[in-house]
């Protein structure tokens, strides 16, 4: 909406302004930021996630016979929450084991279809990152393999492998996780874009998650502890759900930034699209 002062066709010195503005590098930014809309898309993450992935992982990681805990234990290192906070979490998801034991085979396939419907939505997020059309129905595959390695990596992490406590684990998983996202757009995308284009993108995402989990130390673990005394159960759902859409906030976003990192910097990637 234009604001205009005195004549018709005539703009106000504001109106001047937001149009010089939208006309600048940085006004040209921020229209891409509101055009992919980040925000419904990051909710969108959060509710398929906490429907379709939380369930798949809570039986994976209940294969652990040695703990039973996995998931909760690794759901709080994620958000990086205070032992008080963990425990909360670890009530959310009590008798784990149980899960494994009741769960049948068409339970499981039932749960991993869905769970590949997450796949589908992060590609969607990442071409529109890119401004790719939608890849062909016969790629779905990729879906399975990209489940199948997020699941691997998470089981691993829940089963409280040897170096949990070591002063190397911190750089481990920034670097294993800057490959798994990097490796992760390669996939989706099927290709279509360079890897020295996803790279920056995937740095960005790894730097935004390690934010998130400073940020989710200060405000989500008191928040958990004091939702649990006034809500039950349900308020450590309502701040999981919160930190869930941070986490799709960060993940398209760190692919957006990286978008705009490789714009600004051609040298950095080279040709945008490449041919498979």
């Amino acid at each position: 909406m234009m604001i205009r002062s005195g004549g018709a066709g005539r703009l106000s010195p504001f109106g001047r302004m937001a149009s010089a503005i939208r006309r600048t590098r940085a006004g040209r930014r921020w229209g891409r930021v509101r055009d992919l809309g980040l925000w419904q898309l990051s909710l969108g993450f959060a509710a398929l996630g906490f429907l379709t992935l939380v369930p798949l992982l809570v039986v994976v990681s209940a294969a652990d016979a040695a703990g039973g805990q996995g998931f909760a234990q690794w759901l709080g290192d994620g958000l990086g929450v205070s032992a008080r906070a963990t425990e909360e979490i670890e009530r959310l998801f009590a008798l784990p084991g149980q899960a494994w034991r009741t769960t049948t085979a068409f339970g499981l396939a039932l749960l991993t279809v869905f769970g590949l419907s997450f796949g589908t939505m992060l590609q969607s997020g990442y071409e529109k990152v890119w401004d790719l059309p939608p890849a062909r129905w016969w790629a779905r595959w990729r879906h399975v393999l990209w489940l199948a390695v997020l699941i691997g990596f998470l089981y691993l992490s829940a089963i409280s492998p040897p170096w949990r406590a070591s002063p190397a684990r911190g750089f481990v998983t920034v670097l294993i996780g800057t490959l798994f996202f990097w490796w992760s757009q390669r996939l989706l995308l099927g290709g279509r874009i360079a890897w020295t284009a996803l790279l920056p993108g995937a740095a960005a995402t790894m730097l935004g998650l390690l934010g998130l989990r400073a940020f989710s130390r200060l405000v989500f673990s008191p928040l958990i502890a004091s939702s649990a005394v006034t809500y039950g159960p349900f308020g450590t759902v309502l701040v999981i759900q919160s930190w869930l859409v941070g986490v799709g906030v960060v993940v398209f976003g760190g692919a957006l930034a990286g978008r705009l990192l490789h714009d600004e910097l051609p040298r950095l990637g080279g040709p945008r699209r490449t041919g498979r």
